[in-house]
C-alpha cells in the first residue's frame, strides 16, 4: 500500500510511519522538516501554514493519507481539498475531546460532539479536532474517511509529558507522593497500538468516527507507577495520598499528577471510562502496561530519545 503521512516524524504520525514501513508499505513523509524522518521512508518537505506550502504535494497518487493535525482546521481542509483526486482514503487522528461537555462515564461514537468550523483558523482544542473532522468529511466523504478519536496516548517517543513525568521523577528514588487510591481504573493506549490498528482498518477499509484507546481499567494507577518503578530500578517508596488530601493542599489530577484523576468525578469519567467496543471488535490490541513503561523509560535514556 502506497501511505502518505502528513507529518509523520514525531510521536503518533512517526508511530504510524514506522508500523507501515515496517510491513514494506511504500510511505511518504510529508514535514517541516522539524524532527529527523524515519528511516526507509520517501520524505518530502514542506510547511502547510505557509502560502504554497503544499507545493511538494502538487503530483503523486497514495492509498491513503494519514493527518495528525491539531490546530486550525483550514490547514486540514486544504490538504484534503488537495488530495481528494489523488488518494484513495482520508485517516485523521482527532481526539475524544471533541465530545461536549461534560463527557459521562461509558460515552462512545453516538455522542454530542462541540461546534465546529471547517473552514476556521485556530481556536480551541476540541473545535479545532472537531473542525478538521468536518473539513476531512466535506472532501472526501463518509465512507472514505476514517476519523480515529484518540484518548491518552502513551509510549516512546511521548511529547506531552505525562508518562516521562512519571518516570523521571520515580528514577530519583526515595518517598513519593502516589495519588490514591492504588485500584483507580485508567484507560490508554500505547501509540504503537494505535498505529498498528489505523494500519489494519485501512486494510480493512473501516469509515467513520472510532474511539481510540484501550478498555478503561486495562492498568491502575497503582499498576502504571509500580512498573515505573521497576523500569527505573530506582529505590523510590510510593507514599500513598488519598483525594480528599490532595484537594485540600490544592493538588489537581491531570494538570499537577499526569494522566491520573479522581475516581468518580467528571474528568475521570470523561478521560478514563469511554466505551470502547467498536474499536475492540475491530482488532485493537493493547499490550501490556509493562511494555509501554519500559520502552518509554528506554527512549528517554537512548541518544536520539526514541
Amino acid at each position: 500500500m502506497r501511505i502518505l503521512l502528513l507529518g509523520g516524524t514525531d510521536f503518533a504520525g512517526r508511530a504510524v510511519a514506522e508500523a507501515a514501513r515496517d510491513r514494506d508499505w511504500d510511505v511518504t513523509v510529508f514535514h517541516r522538516g522539524e524532527h529527523p524522518a524515519p528511516p526507509g521512508v520517501t520524505v518530502l518537505n514542506g510547511d502547510r501554514t505557509k502560502p504554497d506550502g503544499l507545493a511538494a504535494l502538487a503530483e503523486g497518487t497514495w492509498d491513503a493519507v494519514v493527518d495528525t493535525w491539531s490546530a486550525a482546521p483550514r490547514i486540514v481542509r486544504d490538504s484534503a481539498r488537495l488530495l481528494a483526486r489523488r488518494a484513495g482514503r482520508y485517516v485523521f487522528v482527532s481526539s475524544r475531546s471533541v465530545y461536549a461537555w461534560p463527557v459521562p462515564a461509558g460515552l462512545d461514537e453516538d455522542g454530542p460532539v462541540v461546534d465546529a468550523d471547517p473552514d476556521a483558523d485556530a481556536t480551541d482544542y476540541a473545535a479545532d479536532k472537531r473542525g478538521a473532522e468536518l473539513a476531512v468529511l466535506r472532501e472526501f466523504g463518509d465512507g472514505r474517511s476514517l476519523l480515529v478519536r484518540a484518548g491518552l496516548l502513551l509510549g516512546p517517543r511521548e511529547n506531552c509529558d505525562r508518562l516521562p513525568w512519571w518516570l523521571r521523577r520515580i528514577a530519583l528514588g526515595g518517598p513519593l507522593l502516589a495519588p490514591a487510591p492504588r485500584d483507580t481504573p485508567l484507560q490508554y493506549v500505547d501509540v504503537r497500538d494505535m498505529a498498528v490498528w489505523i494500519l489494519d482498518a485501512l486494510e480493512a477499509r473501516l469509515a467513520g468516527p472510532y474511539d481510540m484507546v484501550g478498555p478503561s481499567g486495562h492498568t491502575t494507577i497503582g499498576g502504571l507507577l509500580d512498573a515505573c518503578v521497576t523500569a527505573t530500578g530506582a529505590d523510590t517508596t510510593l507514599v500513598w495520598v488519598d483525594p480528599e488530601t490532595l484537594a485540600e493542599a490544592g493538588v489537581s489530577g491531570w494538570s499537577d499528577l499526569p494522566i491520573w484523576c479522581p475516581p468518580g468525578g467528571e474528568l475521570h469519567d470523561a478521560l478514563h471510562r469511554g466505551d470502547v467496543a467498536r474499536a475492540l471488535a475491530t482488532g485493537l490490541r493493547v499490550r501490556p502496561v509493562a511494555e509501554t513503561v519500559e520502552d518509554t523509560w528506554a527512549g528517554l535514556n537512548s541518544p536520539d530519545g526514541a
